[in-house]
C-alpha cells in the first residue's frame, strides 16, 4: 500500500530545530558570502570593460579634449569638453579650410620635450583621453586659414584677411578683433596647414612661430582630428559651428604661387 511510503516521506517544515535550522542558516551564510563576492568581481570587470573601451573609443574614434584658454572664443569657451573626430581624415580626406582642429604643434609650436616620469606621463594621458585633464602642452585647437598652395595674406587696404586674393569675411572672429595685428604674406607648402585662433588678440598660433624651423606651419599628419561638438557643459551641447567664409576661395594655382614675403 502507498500509506506506508506517504508516511516515510520527509516534510521540510517537520524538521527540528536542532537540525533544520542550523542548517537552514548555514546555507544562507554560505549563499550570502558567494553573492557578494562575484558581485564585486562583476563590478570590477564591468568597470574596466567600461574604461577600456572609452581608451579604445578615443584613442581610435572620438577623443574629448578640455579647451584650457580663450584662443578660440567665441567659437569654443575656457572649461568647453569637445568631442574630436579622429575619423574625419582617416579615409583620403584633409583638413579644409574652416575646419576647426587639434593638433600635436611638436615641431612647429613647440621643440621636442624631453620625457617625463612615464607613471606619471601614462596616468596623464589617461586622464586627458577621457577629457578629465588638460592636453599635453603640444597639443593645440584651431581654425585652419590656409591649406597646402595657399597664399595668405593680411590685411588688404579694408583691413580683411585674404586667401588667394580673395577676401575672407570671418565673421567667427572675437568681436572687436582685427583679423590679424601682424601682417603677413605667406605660401602654404603642401602637406602643411596654416592655422589661427579666432580670438586673435590671444592667440598664440602661426603668425607667432614665422620664424621657427617649421614657418608656423603644422603638418597634416600632425592632425589629431575634426572638432566637432561641445560636449559639456550641457548648456553649451552642440556642433561646433561651422563656416562659409571660405567657401569663394578658389583653389591654388597648379604652379603654385612662388616664395612669399614674411611680413
Amino acid at each position: 500500500m502507498d500509506t506506508e511510503a506517504q508516511h516515510t516521506e520527509r516534510d521540510p517544515s517537520s524538521l527540528t530545530d536542532s537540525s533544520g535550522t542550523e542548517e537552514g542558516s548555514r546555507s544562507a551564510r554560505v549563499s550570502d558570502d558567494s553573492g557578494r563576492g562575484p558581485s564585486w568581481r562583476r563590478t570590477g570587470l564591468v568597470g574596466g570593460a567600461c574604461v577600456a573601451f572609452l581608451l579604445l573609443l578615443s584613442h581610435f574614434v572620438i577623443q574629448p579634449f578640455l579647451i584650457p584658454s580663450g584662443s578660440m572664443e567665441p567659437t569654443l569657451q575656457v572649461g568647453d569638453r569637445i568631442l574630436v573626430n579622429k575619423l574625419a581624415y582617416r579615409f583620403g580626406s584633409e583638413p579644409a579650410r574652416g575646419d576647426v582642429v587639434v593638433f600635436d604643434g611638436t615641431g612647429s609650436f613647440v621643440d621636442e620635450q624631453p620625457r617625463g616620469n612615464p607613471v606619471t606621463g601614462l596616468l596623464h594621458d589617461g586622464a586627458a583621453a577621457l577629457g578629465l585633464a588638460e592636453p599635453d602642452e603640444t597639443d593645440f585647437v584651431k581654425r585652419v586659414v590656409g591649406v597646402g598652395g595657399d597664399r595668405v595674406v593680411c590685411c588688404d587696404k579694408d583691413g580683411r584677411l585674404t586667401v588667394n586674393g580673395v577676401p575672407v569675411q570671418e565673421r567667427y572672429v572675437m568681436l572687436g578683433d582685427q583679423p590679424s595685428s601682424v601682417p603677413f604674406d605667406i605660401v602654404v607648402p603642401q602637406d602643411r596647414l596654416w592655422v589661427m585662433g579666432d580670438h586673435r588678440s590671444q592667440s598664440s598660433d602661426s603668425r607667432d612661430h614665422l620664424g621657427s624651423a617649421g614657418g608656423g606651419m603644422v603638418p597634416v599628419d600632425k592632425v589629431v582630428g575634426r572638432a566637432d561638438w561641445i560636449a559639456w557643459p550641457f548648456g553649451r551641447w552642440s556642433t561646433v559651428p561651422g563656416t562659409d567664409a571660405f567657401h569663394a576661395v578658389p583653389a591654388p594655382p597648379a604652379g603654385g604661387h612662388g616664395t612669399g614675403a614674411h611680413g
